[in-house]
């Protein structure tokens, strides 16, 4: 009898044993901006991890004060109570589900200090963004999550998040937040789960349907949520990262070309011709138990514009040429608040093409009619809803020149898609993606905007993750969420106005340039240019043989890679010659004697 009581006693001494041994959470990063700090982490691999504690002192000795509430689910912490110049030391804790504790990460430290500059802002800016896909995402398989539910738990994965999130990966290699060979076993463990997953028509237990994929899994399956339609649009834009993978990891060793080869598979299996239904019009969506019937087709103007592309440009099944007609056929040309253009309310439909394909210097037939590019459309659409958002016809509160961004967001009712000019379900709810997705056009009013909203609205919307989804002031409602398909074009948009290096590596696929030559796009031509310094009006002046009544437009590097639309060069010829002046801002970002160097380019907008 005293040996049987023994067995259980000594099992539960080394359960106890077992439990007591919590890992320190690793691989602490910190990094800081004006008056805040962002702390991530690696998950812990100790069993029934339950959450983690941050600590910080401001003195590496301590003693560290716990500075989070509740028990954080996540490996993200942003402090917001925290002074300019001051070193503050953190340390992160694992508690288990018995409540007990690790021993403490290794020390970080950091000091806040105000922006520097622009681009000490925006390097903040894209870093918090990034962290979203990179800390977020479950390791084992790679997907995202649509949206972080009050910073403290993720929801089921978006699919288009996964797009954004591959291409921010190659972003975070590319400023050094991460490795290669990090960014490496995290593509591949993402492109292992859309190659494997399991493909077909039934209502659960699959990933997608003929090459498809669902729009929501579960994020720890990879299969559909219940519900969850086969979504075109949500598929083409997760394709839209797997084609940026496979340009930008372009070596030899069997890793990354194991990634190419799975992006061509994974590209090259989607049946266009099922989602077309053998047309030259493509559905929305598709579902396992009613089929097409309660989807329309895509036609323009909206963020489609990629979902044609690609399916002109695949050379396994794809769409007939005159399926660039029927998606021009939805276009309207209007005018709002002196800009004319196509318009699509929320800004997204201006913004999520525009991630992965340079519009800045090519055209289709319709644009070309109207002396235009859709680069130059979602400019003015961004200069007509900012202009909107200070006349503010309906009044609501806060609304003006550094406060705009309407598109689908989160709003104190639920989720609706907001727009303007034309005005589209605006109550007074403002998104920051609007503005941030829109820096590559608009940079001029964009960036200011985004910049007063983290020095004015830094305590309500700054977050780990970057800024929250929406806000609006006429009713005090602030967000508590982050999103993927927000965060996503923040980060990549912006890199696009640094130095088009996502543009410059989507645009080497085969794929899309063979969809914009199907599609009837053609270059736009530069015209020869004498520049003429003038230094004691530290200015210089170009000129150009022109066509009278023709548009150019100006844009300027420093090192012949990155080039800046200028925001005051768009010129009309009125004679046989144009002629532009570059005398600094607001036309370019500084005074252009002050560089060693600045290089100038002029091209024509219309039919060559």
């Amino acid at each position: 009898m005293k040996r049987f009581l023994a067995l259980p006693i000594l099992l539960l001494a080394v359960a106890f044993d077992a439990a007591a041994q919590v890992a320190a959470p690793t691989n602490a990063v910190i990094f800081s901006g004006d008056r805040s700090a962002i702390l991530h982490w690696d998950p812990d691999a100790s069993p029934n991890v339950s959450g983690y504690n941050v600590y910080r002192s401001i003195s590496s000795g301590g003693p560290f004060v716990k500075q989070n509430t509740g028990l954080l689910t996540t490996l993200a912490f942003c402090d917001l109570n925290v002074s300019d110049g001051q070193t503050y030391y953190y340390q992160v804790t694992a508690v288990n589900m018995s409540s007990q504790t690790s021993p403490p990460s290794a020390t970080v430290s950091t000091v806040p200090n105000p922006f520097s500059s622009d681009d000490a802002f925006l390097d903040y800016l894209q870093q918090a963004n990034f962290g979203y896909f990179w800390y977020t995402a479950n390791p084992n398989n790679g997907l995202v999550p649509d949206r972080m539910v009050n910073s403290t738990s993720p929801s089921a994965c978006s699919i288009a998040a996964v797009g954004f999130g591959l291409t921010a990966i190659g972003i975070g290699i590319d400023h050094g937040w991460i490795t290669r060979t990090q960014g490496v076993a995290r593509v591949l463990t993402t492109l292992n789960t859309f190659l494997n997953g399991p493909q077909g028509p039934g209502t659960s237990g699959t990933i997608g349907y003929q090459g498809w994929f669902y729009h929501f899994l579960d994020l720890n399956m990879a299969t559909r949520v219940s519900g969850s339609e086969l979504s075109s649009i949500d598929t083409t834009l997760l394709l839209g990262g797997v084609l940026y993978a496979r340009q930008y990891f372009n070596g030899t060793n069997a890793n990354e070309t194991s990634i190419r080869t799975m992006a061509d598979t994974i590209f090259n299996r989607v049946n266009w011709t099922f989602m077309s239904q053998g047309t030259n019009a493509v559905a929305m969506g598709w579902q396992p138990t009613t089929g097409f019937s309660s989807f329309g087709n895509w036609i323009g103007y909206d963020e489609g514009m990629l979902l044609y592309l690609l399916g002109l440009g695949t050379a396994t099944n794809p769409l007939p040429a005159s399926s660039w007609s029927y998606w021009v056929n939805g276009y309207t040309w209007a005018t709002y608040y002196d800009e004319s253009f196509v318009p699509f309310a929320p800004l997204f439909g201006h913004e999520y093409s525009h991630c992965w394909v340079d519009f800045r210097h090519v055209a289709d037939a319709y644009m070309n009619n109207e002396n235009s590019t859709y680069f130059e459309n979602s400019h003015r659409a961004a200069l007509a809803q900012e202009s909107y958002c200070i006349a503010n016809p309906l009044g609501w509160v806060g609304y003006g020149s550094n406060v705009w961004g309407l598109t689908a967001s989160d709003d104190p009712s639920g989720y609706e898609a907001h727009g303007a000019p034309p005005a589209l379900n605006d109550d007074g709810t403002i998104a920051p993606t609007a503005p941030g997705g829109a820096m590559a056009f608009a940079p001029d009013i964009s960036l200011p905007t985004l910049e007063y909203l983290y020095s004015h609205g830094r305590t309500a919307l700054w977050t780990a993750y970057g800024f929250r989804d929406a806000f609006n002031q006429s009713v005090q409602w602030y967000d508590t969420d982050e999103l993927g398909i927000d965060q996503g074009p923040i980060v990549i948009m912006i890199e696009n106005y640094r130095n088009q290096n996502v543009w410059r590596l989507f645009m080497q696929n085969a794929e899309i340039q063979r969809g914009l030559q199907q599609a009837g796009f053609v270059s736009l031509p530069f015209v020869a240019l004498t520049a003429q310094a003038q230094p004691a009006l530290n200015s210089v002046t170009l000129t150009w043989a022109a066509t009278t009544n023709r548009t150019y437009q100006v844009e300027y590097s420093t090192n012949l890679i990155s080039w800046f639309t200028s925001p005051t060069g768009e010129v009309t010829a009125t004679n046989s010659t144009a002629s532009w002046t570059d005398t600094g801002p607001p036309g370019t970002l500084s005074v252009p004697l002050t560089d060693a160097e600045r290089f100038y380019r002029v091209f024509q907008f219309g039919s060559p």
